[in-house]
């Protein structure tokens, strides 16, 4: 059963939301009786709170009793004093509040979990998934912002990225909140700014620490077991030791290596053998189905999948931990895009703190084997996050850029086109990226605080939808490095402190001394999963060539099936094209599925023939 949610105004025509592609099994409603929030959710995913005329509903995880959730609702008096009670939450989830007539309904500031919104019959309505007010409204695919998807292919970042694939549906950016009037209108209204990254390292750390000691708080379900990543990296292996300390009997889970150079399985072990409690579960490469598996399985509706490569296997490992009886699963997602050593931190350093940051110029410039003159162009080129998009829409046909390019930008790579899509699919990638130039906005002043945001706020959705797979096999997946205290704490300490090229992730080692082993705190080794993207496309290829054969996305005009299939049959210098072919097997399956639920939502709508 799907879950998500829907949120209406209070009116009488409420009642004609029906027809929904969740199933409606919770109603919660207005004063009136109409309904306000209807859907299907975990009830130990819900708490609310009833306070004189004001009423707050929180969706997801949050560990707050209701008392404390009624003490904070107790000083709500306007939408804007919501901001305060949503600082003070721990966790990553939905908020909704009604006061006065007036509604007010956000996300999560990364985006993991999202609000979209459409007018129906009228009115404002919002719901969870995108696709859910499609389905709704009987919206179209927006086709430029489906070509600028093929174009661009998983490159595309946000906003862009944030924006939905159908017509007069909007998506929510996950800084604002959405506020309903009593005039049934919508207004987007920003409420959150990323902190100062002005903290030490030293104190942020302790930020972090606390942070994630909270998010992995209270994570036993009540039923089933609890279930982790340890893949023998910082990410998950830290993750493992935070809960542990609460529920040591917990089910460890890894994918054995195809790669012989990936050295997880050697970091994993040691860290398993201190975690004596717990049971470890090594589903090895010959039990796991291949990279490209089932490249024709639907997708989900909403957007693109990010990950399709190894959708079949999140398939199998949810339904692997489903049957060792786990049903709620910590995963290290979003330890990456926060902890990472994106080097846009550079300009600002430069300039501000000149020889620390020639010092660290030396090391990026070392370590990532930058050429040189390329990288002090980079960074004395002047231009604005505007700039940096009609540059790409300028370039999109471009020969591509060296492997070893500084993404120093206020991007990371840049956008280029691949050799099949149409001109007619750059056109319309070409106006929409100008049309985004014109309207975009950096998402902190200093370019290194933006490219943590922009890398957090690409991926996130894309994590969501993982969630959603887990939740076919009825397994919780959880991610507490995307809870929202989480990455205030880790955004408020200072950039060259948290970014060094002269060690992986200082951030997250120092903040997690004393609970995770130091030999896994100290690695400077990352796993390579290389081979089993080779391997997989190899066996996978007649499957793949098949899905094209029969291209929506051909028969619409946005790529050229013969140099398609050239592009994919010939030999591959690297992994680049076997990316690139991902995501656009991620945009075609979407196509594939979003435009069938549609054609079959009318088809039901449509009326009985005459007898």
């Amino acid at each position: 059963m799907r879950t998500g949610f829907v949120v209406t105004p209070d009116v009488p025509e409420a009642d004609a939301v029906r027809d929904l592609p969740i199933e409606v099994t919770q109603r919660i409603v207005h004063p009136s009786g109409n309904p306000w929030i209807v859907g299907h959710w975990a009830p130990d995913e819900v708490v609310r709170a009833h306070v004189g005329p004001v009423q707050v509903v929180v969706i997801g995880h949050c560990p707050v009793t209701t008392d404390r959730l009624a003490t904070l609702t107790a000083r709500v008096r306007t939408p804007t004093d919501v901001d305060d009670l949503a600082r003070a939450l721990p966790g990553s989830f939905h908020l909704a509040a009604l006061i006065d007539g007036q509604i007010r309904v956000q996300g999560s500031v990364t985006g993991l979990r999202r609000v979209s919104y459409a007018y129906f019959q009228g009115m404002p309505v919002a719901a969870d998934q995108a696709d859910v007010l499609a389905v709704l409204t009987r919206a179209e695919v927006d086709e430029d912002m489906l070509a600028t998807r093929v174009v661009c292919e998983g490159m595309l970042p946000s906003p862009l990225r944030d924006h939905s694939l159908w017509r007069r549906v909007h998506t929510l950016p996950p800084d604002h909140f959405l506020l309903f009037g009593r005039d049934r209108t919508a207004r987007e209204v920003r409420w959150w700014k990323p902190p100062a990254p002005e903290l030490p390292l030293e104190q942020g750390a302790r930020g972090v620490r606390e942070a994630l000691i909270s998010a992995t708080a209270d994570r036993r379900p009540a039923d089933g077991r609890l279930s982790a990543d340890l893949s023998g990296g910082m990410d998950s292996t830290s993750l493992c030791f935070l809960t542990a300390r609460q529920v040591p009997d917990l089910l460890t889970f890894r994918w054995g290596e195809a790669e012989e150079g990936n050295d997880d399985a050697r970091y994993a072990a040691h860290a398993a053998q201190l975690l004596p409690q717990a049971d470890h579960l090594v589903v090895p490469q010959s039990k796991l189905p291949a990279v490209f598996s089932d490249p024709a399985a639907p997708a989900d509706p909403e957007q693109p999948y990010l990950f399709s490569r190894t959708l079949a296997r999140t398939r199998h490992t949810a339904m692997s931990l489903a049957a060792h009886g786990s049903r709620q699963h910590i995963a290290g997602h979003g330890a990456d895009e926060l902890f990472f050593k994106f080097p846009g931190y550079l300009h600002r350093l430069l300039r501000r703190h000149p020889l620390t940051g020639i010092r660290h110029l030396r090391g990026h410039v070392a370590v990532s084997r930058w050429p040189l003159s390329s990288t002090v162009r980079e960074l004395t080129r002047r231009g604005d996050v505007s700039a940096w998009w009609r540059a790409q829409s300028d370039a999109l046909t471009a020969p591509p850029l060296p492997t070893r390019f500084p993404p120093v930008g206020w991007g990371f790579t840049p956008l280029r086109a691949q050799p099949w899509v149409t001109e007619e699919a750059i056109d319309a990638a070409r106006r929409t990226l100008r049309r985004t130039a014109d309207e975009v906005r950096p998402f902190a002043d200093d370019r290194g605080q933006h490219q943590f945001l922009l890398a957090l706020r690409t991926t996130a959705p894309a994590y969501a939808q993982m969630r959603r797979v887990f939740a076919e096999s009825n397994v919780r997946l959880e991610m507490p490095y995307l809870d929202d205290r989480v990455v205030e704490s880790a955004l408020a300490v200072r950039l060259h402190e948290r970014v060094t090229p002269m060690r992986y992730k200082p951030l997250l080692a120092e903040s997690m001394r004393g609970i995770a082993p130091p030999v896994v705190l100290n690695r400077s080794t990352k796993g390579d999963f290389a081979e089993d993207l080779r391997v997989g496309r190899r066996r996978n290829l007649a499957a793949l060539l098949e899905v094209f054969a029969d291209s929506k996305l051909a028969r619409h005009g946005l790529i050229d099936i013969d140099v398609l299939r050239s592009e994919i049959l010939a030999p591959q210098a690297d992994n680049s094209k076997n990316i690139a072919l991902e995501h656009l097997l991620g945009c075609e399956t979407w196509f594939r599925t979003a435009t069938t639920r549609h054609t079959r939502s009318r088809r039901n709508d449509a009326p009985e023939p005459a007898s």
